[in-house]
Formats: structure tokens, sequence, C-alpha cells
């Protein structure tokens, strides 16, 4: 399974739906910033599941700030980042993965990409897909395995 993960859009849409079109994702998730262009995309490309959470700038409070997937046998969060102040320290996302027994944690909200492990779960930060470069990650689950990668459009 193929998983196109983007972040902080912030009204890009080309950038996000070229990078849907270069890799042929199984499922989409955008992790916030802004809502509506995730709601715009999956117009675009409504064969392809979308799961999304809303950013600090998306101003949704009736949207859960996070939401815990379970994809190929993996416990993934997508959540934004800010509520767990990702910006200042990894420790309460580390905590919380620990305490939610986590494979992966998606966020956004630096705008850096990342792809890391802290003890056994993945942190990945796939950058801004607003941004000009165009910053996405990639992550392929099969046979119980993760591949996580970090790319740009340009």
């Amino acid at each position: 399974m193929k998983l196109l993960v983007m972040s902080d859009s912030h009204g890009n849409v080309s950038n996000m739906l070229q990078a849907v079109e270069r890799e042929n994702p199984d499922v989409i998730l955008h992790l916030g910033d802004c809502w509506r262009d995730a709601e715009r995309l999956h117009e675009r490309v409504p064969e392809i599941p979308l799961y999304q959470v809303p950013g600090n700038c998306d101003f949704r409070s009736i949207e859960d700030s996070e939401q815990l997937l379970l994809l190929e046998g993996k416990r993934i969060l997508i959540c934004h980042g800010h509520t767990y102040r990702v910006k200042q320290s990894l420790l309460p996302a580390g905590l919380a993965a620990e305490e939610k027994g986590l494979d992966i944690f998606l966020f956004g909200h630096t705008h850096r990409a990342l792809c890391d492990y802290h003890g056994k779960t993945l942190f990945l930060n796939p950058g801004s897909i607003g941004e000009s470069r165009g910053f996405y990650g990639i992550l392929t689950l099969a046979d119980g395995t993760v591949d996580p990668r970090i790319h740009t459009l340009f």
C-alpha cells in the first residue's frame, strides 16, 4: 500500500495534484493547513481515499485534531502537530506515541521535512507541499515493513 503524505498546502492545490499524478498512491493523507485544499484535491481524484486533519490555520473546531488509522496492520496517528508543540520539541509526541503504541506518527506544522525513528515509532513530517519545491512523503507498507521517503516536486 502506497500512502502519499502531504501537509501545509496553504492554497497550493496544483502542487498536491502534481504529487498525486507522479506517485499514483493508494491513499492520500493531508496533515492540515489548509483543509479546503484537501477537499479540492479530493474533488479532482475522488477514487483515492483521503484522510485529513485540521491544522492551526484551519479553524475547524468540529473536526478531531488527530486520527488513529490502522493500515496494513500498522497503527498510524495523523495530526498537524501544533497540539503536540512539535516546533519546540518532539518529546510530547514521543510520549504520546509510546502511550498509544504507535508504529507511525505523522505530523506537519514546522514546514521542515523529517524522517526518523524514536524508539520503535517512525516519525515523519513531509515538509510543506505548498512551498515552491513542494515537499511530500511516501510511505510504502508491505509485508509488515514500512519504507518511508521524502520527495520534492522540483
